[in-house]
Parts: C-alpha cells; sequence; structure tokens
C-alpha cells in the first residue's frame, strides 16, 4: 500500500494550492489604515481650451484656411452690416430734411408771416374808414386760417413738453384774443369812436411783443431742427469705409498667400468676393459724395436763401404794419431817441429800423439775399423787391413831411392811396410780391437739390447687405475649395 509522502511538497507535475489571501481585518478599537486617494485635475475654462485647440488647428494648412475663411467672412459681413446701418441712418435724415423738417420749418416761417401780415391787413382797414375794403377784409381773414391751419400742423408734430408745443400752445391762446380786439376796433371805428384806435394799437402790442416772438421761438426751434437733420444725413460713414478698406486688404493678402503657395493666379470664390467687396465701397464712397454734395448744394442755396428772404418779407410785413399804425396812433405814443433825447412817433421809428434791416440790393437782408442766389430767376426777384424798397422810402418821406406839415389827409392818401397819389401801399405790396417770386423760386431749387442728394444714396442699404452676404459666401467657396484638396 503506498502512502503520499509526509511533508508540504506537491506531488511532481503539480502546483502546490495557495492559500486565499484575507486582508487585514479591522478590529475594535483599532485604527483604519491609510489611503492614498489621488483627486482629478481640474477642469480647465472653456476659452482656455478653445485657444489650445485653435492653436493646434493653426500648426496645419487646413486648420489655417478654416481661420482664415472664417476672419475674411466676418469682416466681409461686419462691412456689410455697419454700411447698412450707417447709409440707413443718413438716408433717413436726408429723407427728413425733405419730408418734414423742413416742411415744418416752412410752415413755422408761414405762420410768422400770416400773423405779421394780418396785422398790417387790419391796420390797413382800420385806415380806410369805417367801411374797410373788402379785399382787405379778405386778407386779413386769408392770414387768420393760414396762420389757424399752419399752427394745427405744428401742434401734430411737436413733441409734448419740448419748446415747439410750448409756442404752438401759447399762439393759440393768443390768437383768439387778438382776432377779438381787432373786432373791437372795427366795430368802434364803423361808429366814429376814438376807442378804435386804441383797441387797435392794443391788438398790435399783443401781436408785437406777444404772438410773434412766440411765432419767432417756433421758427428757430424748427430751423434747429432742420439743420440737426442736415447734420444727421451729411457726415461720412468712416466706420463702414475703415472696415470695407480692411476686408480688401484681408482679401488680397488671402488671394497672395494662396498664389505664394499654389500658383494658382485665381481662386473664383475669393475673387467674387474681392469684387462684391470692391463694389460695396466704391458705391458707399461715391454714392455718400454724391449723396452729400446735392444736400450741401440745398442748404447753402435753399435753405439759407429761404430763411433770408423769409425774414426780408417779415421786415417788410413789420415796416408797413408800423408805417399804418404811425397813422392811427396820430403821435400817441412816443421814444425819446439819440443822445439829445429827441422825441419821435414810436411807430415810424420802428418803421425806420424794419426798413434799415431791409435794406437794399447791395445791403441789408435784400443785398444778402441778392448775394446768395445762384442764378438770375433768383436774384431779379430781389432786384425788384429792392427798388420797390428804394421807391417805398422817397413816398413814405413825402407822407411823413405832409403828416408833420397838419395835413393828415394828405398824409394819409400817400400812404392808403387816392386817385392823385400812388401810396406806399403799392410798393409794399410789389415788395410782398417780388419777395413770394423768389421764395418760390429758391424752394424749388431746394427740393431738387435735397432729391438729388437722397437718391444718391437710394438701394445703397439694401445693396450693400445683399453684397455683402455674397462676398460672405464667396470667401467661404474659395477657401473651401482649398480645403477640398486634403480630403
Amino acid at each position: 500500500m503506498t502512502h503520499p509522502p509526509n511533508g508540504s511538497a506537491a506531488p511532481p507535475g503539480q502546483a502546490a494550492p495557495t492559500r486565499p489571501t484575507v486582508p487585514p481585518q479591522a478590529g475594535p478599537g483599532s485604527a483604519a489604515p491609510a489611503e492614498t486617494v489621488q483627486s482629478a485635475a481640474p477642469r480647465r475654462p472653456a476659452w482656455i481650451e478653445g485657444r489650445d485647440r485653435l492653436r493646434a488647428a493653426a500648426t496645419t494648412e487646413p486648420g489655417r484656411l478654416r481661420i482664415i475663411g472664417a476672419v475674411l467672412a466676418l469682416l466681409v459681413v461686419a462691412f456689410g452690416a455697419v454700411t447698412t446701418w450707417q447709409m440707413t441712418d443718413r438716408s433717413d435724415a436726408a429723407n427728413s430734411v425733405l419730408t418734414r423738417s423742413q416742411p415744418l420749418s416752412d410752415d413755422a416761417a408761414a405762420i410768422y408771416r400770416s400773423l405779421a401780415d394780418a396785422n398790417t391787413a387790419a391796420s390797413s382797414g382800420f385806415l380806410a374808414g369805417g367801411q374797410e375794403p373788402a379785399s382787405v377784409r379778405d386778407r386779413y381773414n386769408r392770414d387768420i386760417d393760414r396762420a389757424s391751419e399752419k399752427l394745427a400742423n405744428a401742434a401734430s408734430n411737436a413733441g409734448a413738453g419740448s419748446t415747439a408745443a410750448a409756442s404752438v400752445s401759447k399762439l393759440n391762446k393768443l390768437l383768439p384774443e387778438y382776432t377779438g380786439l381787432i373786432e373791437r376796433a372795427r366795430a368802434s371805428n364803423r361808429q366814429g369812436l376814438p376807442l378804435g384806435g386804441a383797441y387797435l394799437r392794443y391788438a398790435n402790442d399783443k401781436m408785437q411783443t406777444q404772438m410773434l416772438p412766440a411765432a419767432e421761438e417756433l421758427y428757430t426751434v424748427e430751423k434747429e431742427r432742420l439743420k440737426s437733420d442736415y447734420d444727421d444725413a451729411k457726415p461720412y460713414p468712416w466706420l463702414a469705409i475703415a472696415l470695407g478698406v480692411l476686408a480688401l486688404g484681408a482679401l488680397f493678402w488671402a488671394q497672395r498667400r494662396n498664389y505664394l503657395r499654389t500658383n494658382r493666379v485665381l481662386n473664383h470664390g475669393l475673387v467674387a468676393a474681392t469684387t462684391a467687396s470692391t463694389v460695396v465701397l466704391l458705391w458707399l464712397v461715391a454714392g455718400h459724395t454724391f449723396a452729400r454734395s446735392g444736400l450741401s448744394d440745398s442748404y447753402d442755396h435753399g435753405v439759407k436763401s429761404l430763411n433770408v428772404l423769409n425774414d426780408a418779407r417779415i421786415s417788410s410785413l413789420k415796416a408797413r404794419s408800423n408805417e399804418n399804425l404811425t397813422l392811427v396812433s396820430r403821435g400817441a405814443e412816443t421814444v425819446e431817441v439819440g443822445a439829445d433825447k429827441e422825441v419821435k412817433d414810436k411807430f415810424d421809428v420802428d418803421y425806420q429800423a424794419q426798413m434799415k434791416q431791409l435794406g437794399s440790393v447791395d445791403s441789408g437782408l435784400l443785398g444778402k439775399a441778392a448775394a446768395i442766389a445762384d442764378n438770375a430767376a433768383g436774384r431779379n426777384p430781389v432786384k425788384a423787391a429792392a427798388d420797390n424798397v428804394s421807391v417805398w422810402k422817397d413816398r413814405h418821406k413825402t407822407a411823413r413831411d405832409s403828416d408833420d406839415a397838419g395835413d393828415y389827409k394828405g398824409a394819409l392818401a400817400k400812404v392808403v392811396g387816392d386817385k392823385k397819389d400812388k401810396p406806399t401801399g403799392e410798393c409794399f405790396d410789389n415788395v410782398d410780391e417780388a419777395l413770394d417770386v423768389a421764395l418760390k423760386h429758391e424752394q424749388g431749387e431746394f427740393e431738387q437739390a435735397a432729391k438729388d442728394g437722397k437718391g444718391a444714396m437710394t438701394g445703397l442699404p439694401e445693396g450693400a447687405a445683399v453684397l455683402a452676404v455674397l462676398a460672405a459666401a464667396g470667401a467661404v467657396l474659395g477657401i473651401g475649395r482649398r480645403l477640398s484638396e486634403y480630403r
């Protein structure tokens, strides 16, 4: 009987069995073994990872091409977007000059002229006697209706709380008060009561010290609005031009780089992008230059002339009103003039001041208007007005000499007119008509030049946006064609 050998050795050809290893157990009160814990590395910010990936991509030609394509597309799109934004603003401002601010400025001037002319017509009708001529009464009514209509238009366009709104509100309040005083003056004049002259002077004082200053303030505000629109429409879009130059420079650099690396002269996509960007840049510079020229011409030979002619017409209206009131007051209101304190009729002093401001063809407002006019059609009416102003002064002096000599009826005839004398009123009418012709001519000059300026920007914002998209697409396709060579 064979017995296995004693000892722990394994039989030949067999591995000794191994006893499972049991990890040591911690007994009660014994300390836990120290364990080594490795914490995970902190996550890097996304921008750092993106930068590293971009840096890694830039080490390969395909990666560099992708970066170049993205930058070119971004530059071209930015150029188109800024061009669209800046030219939209300028086009809107030019449109406002033509359709809003200048018409509102003209309405404000019309309010002033209508009020001044109504005051002149009222005094002329008073001098004519108890039964004023129907033509004078109709003229007064037309002026009041026109002023009311223009005030309603101004009220609808004046911003709430603005200076213009305050002026319009003041005029709307004073106009009924003024017309009421005129009706009282007429009623008293028909009855032969001296109180009529007092009412007329009171109405004139309200007109001269409250209504016309408010109308002048409204006119000034509208002129400033017009000037602000010009200031918004005329500046060059320098940011868009700079981006256009930068985009073209980048496109030329990319094509030159492509040529140096491949010896290929043209890349169709990049050429298309360059062409589209060049068209936008040239259109931008040329279009705005022509627009700026037209707008400048409309201001220099339109708005400036209109402002001066409006001021001249207003001066003639004030002079005529003061001339009439000189005979209405008959020395009731006087002022001290000069160093020697000479006492003179208040209204005659105001008349002389307005006529001096009106001037002649070589001085004053008329001289300035003649100098600004750029053609004979604009200068001839101004010269005609200046000639009638000269005759008006001579006739007025004759009328004043008669009044100072005590011949009131003779002075009245020389101012209002009769069958023998040629009145100063005839000269005033001729001056007013000549200035009206000049105003209509300059208004036409303004509208034509402003339309030309606005027309030069027509389609530019939209065209720039479309061409920029096409240029960006061309740049991406051109770079994509190169990338396809690496697949």
